[in-house]
């Protein structure tokens, strides 16, 4: 569980997610998981999310600017406020958010809206985000759902205070299940650093000697001490005893930060199976199922394909079907293991949103076939820290994604926020003794937030989000003050945006033309694909992260008769993989082919021409009952287990009605 830190010099939250994220998910996660007798988990709690919590205790509105607009009167709005209003409002997943609230979805799909539909789309925006514990025992929330539209400020008021009240005993339930020994809870260093790179940049060459690290750098050990210090201190304060479990953020780690870990008291850390396979110098996934003991710390390495299975692709699914499929899976594991130990992490509260019912279907069947399973019993991390555990020799620096820390430093904006902190520190570190402890106090909470490892996230060309800009200026906002608390000009630089203006087009490209290339698994002409659509799967990913899978970019596109793919992928991992799923909606179409180097022609459900060769390469005939938009989703899977889903950001939808003769030209 975890957000940045969305407060601006002022203290006020420049975004709402936390305050969202906590009606939807923080409550409902443990509360799906409590109704199961047995059912047992670990929750990580990170301190930025601790501490924006608690500003909604007593008067959110003054706290947040997102609720100081949406108090106002929507016909006092500024143009540019009621033009973010809209696009916060409009941010709501459309088929699990909008769809089921008639109104909502009338509203969201109209272009201009006049005041008082504006104010039915922000009180219906925030009901979209109440999670199902408050849909089915609020009778504040359920009433207002029920109601639809024609809403008063008196409705906003109750609603406000109804979730201001809601949030307030979030941590108190936390305690509760934690002392009946339900749930262990862990914690993050303070503001949700990289520590391997706060410790040594070099850390970064040694996971992938091609990553470009910043020059000069310096260690900053002190401040990786503090990172830890203080989250351990506000832990405490917040639930009442010292943590001796930390997720590092991001599964980072390295023999110093895990080292200092130790030394402050912390027992039990969690990461990625990449770190254990590069520690053992080997794949075997056998080795993945047991905690281990490295220098005296216990780890657990996660199992990064059935969590990305929740994560990612069981959306998709009906919620027993996906149920059946993760405890089968854990079966197999049991089948080839003597005392596995799996550890299943993920992301705490961003998945749901695109689950129906906020996963609560799927939680309800996943837990109620693990109750009826003999062999699956499920533990917390306090009950692991008494299981034996292997001796790891070595530990290999990474993170969770792929075992490096590119996601972080290397990208010429990442690397040019990390010179920003040094230059900063180096500005600082000259005039520090002339400084009092008040300020240096400001200023050092100042460079703990800048540190923050998701200023990082959104730098570069491999995540995207509509709000990068936001987090840019927060960024920078944070070295800008310690200059102004120095009483020294910032450099000019730290006024100009790091983020480069993107959006969708740079992993998205739509089609612009009828196509009719030639399926033989070969690059014939560049002509052929001219005009094709284009997914860039290495660049698309937002929120969340996964195993990005062989196939790097999809091709497609249309003419009359055809609909035509073609990807762009490792040969050598796609021929490592059994089979390919086509899957179309709305017409449940279904079918599973073979990858096999060749060419061959399937007429079952659908007529398919599929070619592998240099490219993967297929052709699906348009079916005479077609018409409208369909959306296209593809499956890849190795020994039974699936190993891709595409396009990687849910389904592509294609027009089959699409008109390009606007896009001609001679």
């Amino acid at each position: 569980m975890h957000q940045p830190d969305y407060r601006d010099n002022s203290g006020v939250m420049q975004m709402p997610w936390v305050f969202l994220h906590s009606i939807k998910d923080y409550y409902d996660m443990p509360w799906m998981m409590a109704r199961h007798k047995n059912i047992k988990a670990t929750f990580n709690i990170t301190p930025p999310l601790i501490e924006q919590m608690k500003l909604y205790y007593e008067n959110p509105v003054e706290k947040d600017y997102f609720l100081q607009l949406w108090y106002k009167d929507t016909n006092s709005l500024k143009p540019d406020e009621r033009a973010w209003m809209i696009k916060i409002c409009k941010s709501a997943q459309f088929d699990t958010m909008v769809t089921p609230l008639k109104h909502f979805k009338y509203l969201f799909q109209k272009e201009s809206l006049n005041d008082a539909e504006l104010f039915d789309l922000e009180v219906l925006f925030i009901l979209s985000w109440c999670g199902v514990y408050l849909r089915q025992n609020d009778k504040i929330v359920s009433s207002l759902i029920k109601k639809e539209h024609s809403y008063d400020f008196s409705d906003k008021a109750i609603l406000l205070e109804t979730l201001r009240e809601f949030i307030k005993g979030i941590f108190g339930y936390y305690k509760s299940l934690h002392a009946k020994g339900r749930i262990s809870i862990s914690t993050t260093p303070l503001n949700h650093p990289i520590l391997p790179l706060l410790m040594d940049m070099q850390n970064a060459k040694l996971a992938n000697q091609n990553t470009n690290i910043p020059k000069p750098n310096q260690p900053l050990c002190d401040d990786a001490y503090l990172q830890i210090s203080r989250a351990i201190k506000l832990f405490e304060e917040t639930f009442g005893f010292k943590p001796e479990i930390f997720w590092p953020a991001e599964g980072a780690v390295d023999t110093k930060s895990v080292n200092l870990l130790k030394k402050c008291g912390i027992k039990a850390i969690a990461t990625d199976e990449a770190i254990l396979f590069k520690s053992l110098q080997n794949k075997e996934r056998k080795n993945l199922y047991y905690p281990y003991d490295f220098d005296g710390m216990c780890m657990g390495f996660r199992d990064h394909g059935l969590s990305d299975l929740i994560g990612f692709t069981y959306r998709f699914w009906d919620a027993k079907k996906a149920s059946d499929d993760f405890v089968n899976a854990l079966e197999n594991i049991n089948d080839e293991n003597s005392n596995a130990c799996v550890f299943v992490i993920l992301d705490g509260e961003n998945a749901w949103e695109f689950y129906k019912n906020n996963g609560f279907d799927f939680f309800d069947a996943l837990y109620t076939k693990i109750n009826q399973t003999p062999c699956c019993n499920t533990i917390n991390m306090d009950e692991v820290l008494k299981l034996e555990q292997n001796r790891l020799p070595s530990l290999s620096p990474g993170s969770w994604i792929n075992g490096e820390f590119n996601t972080w430093v290397g990208h010429s904006e990442k690397t040019k926020a990390w010179d920003f902190i040094y230059q900063t520190k180096r500005d600082y570190q000259k005039l520090e003794q002339n400084i009092d402890e008040d300020t240096k106090e400001k200023i050092t909470k100042h460079f703990l937030a800048a540190e923050c490892s998701d200023w990082f996230w959104w730098y570069g060309d491999d995540h995207h989000t509509d709000f990068g800009a936001s987090f840019d200026v927060l960024f920078r906002g944070h070295l800008i003050s310690i200059y102004n608390l120095l009483k020294i000009d910032p450099p000019s630089d730290l006024y100009k945006p790091i983020l480069e203006n993107k959006n969708t087009q740079d992993f998205w490209l739509p089609s612009t033309s009828y196509i009719t290339p030639n399926i033989n698994g070969n690059n014939n002409s560049f002509f052929e694909w001219l005009g094709c659509g284009v997914v860039d799967e290495t660049k698309l990913f937002s929120t969340m992260d996964k195993a990005r899978g062989p196939v790097k970019k999809i091709y497609y596109g249309q003419d009359e008769e055809f609909i035509y793919f073609s990807y762009q992928a490792s040969k050598e991992e796609l021929l490592k993989c059994k089979s390919l799923t086509i899957l179309i909606e709305p017409f449940e179409f279904k079918l599973d082919i073979p990858i096999k180097i060749g060419i061959k022609s399937i007429k079952k459900e659908l007529h398919v021409d599929f070619a592998f060769d240099e490219l993967l390469e297929f052709k699906i005939k348009k079916d005479k009952s077609w018409e409208g938009k369909i959306k296209f989703r593809f499956e890849l899977y190795k020994d039974k287990r699936l190993i891709q889903t595409l396009p990687g950001f849910g389904e592509l939808e294609i027009d089959l009605e699409a008109n390009y003769a606007r896009n001609w030209f001679v």
